[in-house]
């Protein structure tokens, strides 16, 4: 249990990224549709813990190295090309976004030059990058219990403090720009994405290790956690809606609003989100080109964090808005492909 509660963890960190702990993304996929966020929520959460389940288990399965084996194995040769192509890309593209973005939180919170942020931020995953990949996950999971502690006080916070009626809140949170139609297709859409981000290093995480119903206890009980902390940040967003709603990191708001130390605390926590991602991003991308653990993997590692470190300064509103509508598309893909796997291996057994 042990063991499933490490990689659960690191499940949750991995996805997790700036705009998920940031309130952001939630706002737009799930706050936005009022009451029936919470359904949204709840759906998104049993996504996350089926797919993580089955992605974590078809790495064990096959003692994956690279996300290249699990990708060829269900989609096929052709398509499975294709679909390692577009992974690979995003990989590179995400952590390049995670960067820019370390350098606009360390610019807002700490009034320090984005520059000082982005390289502070490469050398910290690059340095991290030359471990094994058994102490990244480690790494990776350890910032989990941080945040869920944050969001946690926020929420408490948010729920005694709050004197807007609920219809007024409801009503208001209707009114925010959504990221899709109706909250259920948000959800799908919230899911896909994330899988998208996550697919190749939860392959990789999968592959460390010998037994599947270990492996899969990590990815449900790590998509148990992405649903809890999607409904607790939803419902502070909610609880709140009246003075986050024009506010680009809206926990963070909240988090100085409950006291300035914890707004400190939770900006650390959103750098922590950032540098999660950013390193399981870029360990994927590079694991997919370089055999690991050896002299030439560190040695790509640098040169693929510098080249990085560089695109980053193309700036984090452009890099978002290039990098992330492909992942949508891609998401499903996968999704669907995850479970034609699942529903396969289940006739076999």
């Amino acid at each position: 249990m042990k063991k499933s509660l490490q990689v659960a963890g690191a499940y949750v960190g991995l996805i997790v990224g700036a705009g998920f702990a940031s309130g952001q993304e939630v706002m737009q996929f799930f706050t936005s549709f009022g009451i029936y966020s919470v359904l949204g929520t709840i759906i998104a959460g049993l996504l996350f813990a089926f797919l993580g389940m089955h992605v974590l288990q078809l790495g064990s399965y096959h003692q994956t190295i690279s996300h290249r084996e699990v990708i060829y194995k269900i989609c096929g040769r052709y398509f499975g090309l294709a679909i390692d192509l577009l992974i690979t890309f995003f990989l590179f593209g995400v952590a390049v976004v995670m960067i820019a973005g370390s350098g606009s939180i360390f610019e807002q919170q700490f009034d320090v030059p984005p520059l000082v942020g982005n390289l502070i931020m490469t050398a910290a995953v690059i340095a991290t990058l030359c471990l094994n990949v058994n102490k990244v996950i480690t790494v990776i999971s350890s910032i989990t219990p941080y945040l869920l502690v944050l969001i946690f006080i926020i929420t408490g916070y948010s729920l005694f403090t709050s004197e807007t009626s609920f219809s007024q809140l409801n009503a208001l949170a209707e009114t925010q720009a959504a990221s899709a139609p109706n909250f259920i297709t948000g959800a799908l859409l919230y899911v896909s994405y994330n899988l998208a981000a996550g697919f190749a290093m939860l392959a990789v995480i999968g592959g460390t290790m010998k037994d599947r119903k270990t492996a899969g206890w990590g990815g449900i009980l790590g998509g148990i956690g992405l649903g809890l902390l999607l409904f607790l940040i939803n419902l502070s967003l909610f609880m709140n809606i009246e003075s986050v709603q024009k506010t680009d990191m809206p926990t963070l708001m909240l988090a100085t609003e409950v006291s300035p130390i914890v707004g400190i605390l939770m900006a650390i926590a959103l750098l922590g989100m950032i540098f999660n991602t950013a390193v399981g991003m870029l360990y994927a991308f590079t694991a997919r080109l370089v055999p690991q653990n050896t002299k030439t993997f560190k040695g790509a590692v640098v040169i693929i964090g510098l080249v990085a470190f560089g695109a980053s300064f193309i700036g984090f509103t452009t890099l978002v808005g290039t990098v992330y509508p492909i992942t949508g598309y891609l998401g499903f893909v996968l999704i669907i492909a995850v479970i034609i796997s699942w529903v396969r291996l289940r006739k076999k057994s």
